[in-house]
């Protein structure tokens, strides 16, 4: 399987792990030769009640017993979906209340963009250096890390950028600027968490220009942080909220939220101002659904701060200069990429799955699922410490 995995699917890099996977279940995942291995990574933050949790997959299996696709986005009413667009309008912070599904976070990172442009009527878009929102050419348009951009131009113009925690360049936000993008915490630089009220000044600035802030939770939101979104935490509620990853239960979906006021200017002028084919799925809302419920019925959150600081007790070494993030967002920031290769790789032999971050080399990445008990972090650690003793620096 593995040759055939190199010959027929396509790559996104020249050495992929290649574990061949068997089967998942709970924190773990076993490959072909029946080794179990912790995950500490959860699909990069994506399954967010770990693997196969019963919920999601008892509602995936009650949707197939009903329909799958019957119509392209926004005709017709399927229930799942108008029953998640409900309960994440109940758990959201006024005036966000009307929720746009799509396939995936990039998508939704689009029709995030196009609702600054079509709302205000500007152009200018302003982003975060370092920042990472998907692939897709408008967001990449507004990604922070021009290695990663420059065999792709032209991408959209107009689109500026600023240091994230940086004050004296929220005064580049003018009368010409639609919309403020920014992760609530940077992912791919490295886990950064924004400081001294700065995305609250960042709204006062963009509310005095007439600007929308455009929020991106792919990565922090649904309960991540130990908060269901992380900008809960910083006393500021976006124009434009974007989800997706831990929103599907380890199902592909993404999303973005917004006042009906704004919202509706996706209905006209022109008409079908963002379409998508299978965008609220009803296999993949109830998923999320189920995922949702769970979240906000548990204390799965709660458990999230406690488990942070556990992490942060038991994961203490030389090497390890800083933990970085909040809730289970957490990066290991060691002395050099040598030394975190050697961790990721080392730790896979053991048995546990970490992962890279993208623009930042010297970072762990750690993010295991939500449900992740005490003992298996625990179990992960020791063998994170392990590995750490038999580096030679």
């Amino acid at each position: 399987m593995k040759k055939d995995f190199f010959t027929y699917q396509a790559q996104t890099t020249p050495h992929p792990l290649a574990m061949e996977i068997s089967h998942a279940e709970g924190s773990h995942i076993y490959d072909t030769n029946n080794k179990e291995y912790l995950d500490f990574v959860a699909g990069v933050s994506a399954c967010s009640l770990g693997h196969r949790h019963p919920r999601v997959v008892n509602a995936i299996k009650d949707q197939l017993d009903q329909y799958l696709h019957v119509m392209v986005y926004g005709e017709f009413v399927q229930k799942s979906a108008v029953e998640l667009t409900k309960l994440l309008a109940a758990q959201l912070p006024d005036p966000l209340e009307k929720t746009y599904l799509t396939n995936s976070g990039t998508e939704a990172i689009e029709g995030a963009l196009k609702l600054a442009k079509r709302y205000t009527g500007r152009s200018e878009l302003i982003a975060a250096n370092h920042a990472y929102h998907g692939n897709t050419q408008g967001a990449m348009s507004v990604m922070g890390f021009e290695e990663r951009k420059q065999a792709f131009r032209p991408l959209l113009p107009d689109v500026h950028f600023i240091e994230f925690n940086k004050e004296a360049d929220i005064e580049k936000i003018t009368t010409k600027t639609a919309g403020v993008i920014l992760e609530t915490i940077q992912g791919g630089a490295g886990f950064i968490v924004p400081t001294n009220n700065y995305l609250k000044k960042v709204k006062q600035r963009c509310e005095a220009v007439g600007a929308l802030l455009i929020l991106d939770e792919i990565q922090p939101g649904f309960g991540r942080t130990g908060k269901l979104f992380g900008f809960q935490h910083y006393d500021v509620v976006p124009d434009i909220v974007v989800m997706g990853k831990g929103m599907g239960g380890g199902m592909p979906v993404g999303a973005f939220t917004s006042s009906a006021t704004l919202m509706d200017a996706l209905q006209d002028q022109p008409k079908l101002g963002h379409i998508t084919t299978f965008g609220g799925h009803p296999v993949i809302a109830a998923a999320s659904l189920a995922t949702l419920k769970e979240i906000v019925d548990s204390n799965l959150m709660t458990q999230t701060i406690a488990k942070e600081a556990l992490f942060r007790e038991l994961l203490q070494h030389e090497y390890i200069e800083e933990i970085r993030g909040k809730g289970l967002m957490l990066s290991l920031i060691v002395k050099n990429a040598d030394i975190a290769n050697q961790i990721i790789l080392g730790c896979l032999e053991e048995g546990l799955i970490l992962f890279w971050l993208l623009f930042e080399p010297k970072a762990v990445r750690i993010t295991p699922p939500l449900t992740i008990s005490n003992e298996e972090i625990k179990q992960g650690c020791a063998i994170i410490m392990k590995v750490l003793r038999k580096i030679k620096d």
